[in-house]
């Protein structure tokens, strides 16, 4: 079967209705604190100056203001004053507390994104590390299932593509997908078509490479090179989607090529963790 027509059959398993859903999940973040000042700074931190009166009020509906014991129950997690007493779930209000929101909260991440700027490129960039190691874990696991297999959790089964090179578009696309909803952008097919074909072409490109790096090693030991395409092909996807939905323009050609270098380069003790292998 021809990759493009694998492909068409491919986009079956991705709907975008789900990770709009995704986003439209109800939270609510509780506000802790014991003096005016610090509750304003609280709630300037989620929503600062300068965004727009409609974000304004879109994302004051997740934010509650904590005045009794019965307010923490209502809560997901919430920010609070240092030096009070509260839940666990609520983190004190210093640096890196957008990262420690997170790395407790991944199924806020894209909620939390689309409704305030300070969660967004935080989100940004895991959602970008996050499937470009789902694509290295897919590359590897074609060729050594007992090695990666059980640690790839996608929403679908590798099974059921004829190419590797499927899936690792299809997870390309669902992470286009999920950054534009991070980013409160349109989420679809035909709101996304630009981006969407984009990774398409790209796709028969990262193909290529990897084709040329597999041929240069002997003896089937092209998995890693196979695996650090994957990933680094990604990660450039990744990072021109977040340029376009940020400034409306994608990665020039040389900045293709850094970005690919750097991501290779970073991706090798990934690899080398997945296949026991060094290069």
């Amino acid at each position: 079967m021809m990759l493009f027509e694998e492909l068409q059959q491919a986009f079956h398993h991705l709907n975008p209705r789900e990770v709009r859903e995704l986003a439209d999940r109800p939270f609510t973040v509780g506000l802790l604190a014991a003096e005016p000042e610090a509750s304003r700074r609280l709630v300037e931190f989620l929503l600062p100056e300068g965004i727009s009166q409609r974000k304004a009020m879109r994302g004051a509906r997740h934010i509650l203001q904590v005045e009794a014991e019965s307010d923490f129950e209502r809560c997901d997690f919430g920010l609070a004053q240092p030096g009070l007493a509260k839940p666990k779930y609520f983190y004190p209000f210093t640096n890196g507390v957008v990262d420690r929101v997170l790395d407790r909260h991944e199924d806020l991440w894209i909620p939390l994104a689309r409704r305030f700027v300070a969660f967004r490129d935080p989100v940004m960039e895991r959602l970008i590390r996050k499937i470009a190691r789902e694509n290295a874990l897919v590359s590897v696991a074609t060729a050594l299932p007992n090695v990666a297999g059980p640690l790839v959790s996608l929403p679908w089964s590798i099974a059921e593509f004829a190419s590797d090179t499927a899936v690792l578009t299809l997870n390309q696309v669902r992470l286009a997908f999920l950054m534009a909803a991070a980013s409160d952008s349109a989420v679809g097919y035909l709101e996304q078509r630009g981006q969407i074909a984009s990774i398409i072409t790209s796709a028969f490109g990262w193909r290529a490479v990897a084709r040329e790096l597999v041929g240069k090693i002997p003896l089937g030991g092209g998995v890693v090179p196979k695996a650090l395409v994957a990933y680094a092909g990604t990660w450039v996807v990744g990072m021109g989607l977040e340029r376009y939905l940020r400034v409306g323009r994608g990665l020039t050609a040389e900045e293709k090529r850094e970005q690919f270098a750097r991501a290779y380069q970073r991706g090798r003790e990934l690899i080398h963790q997945l296949a026991g292998r060094t290069l």
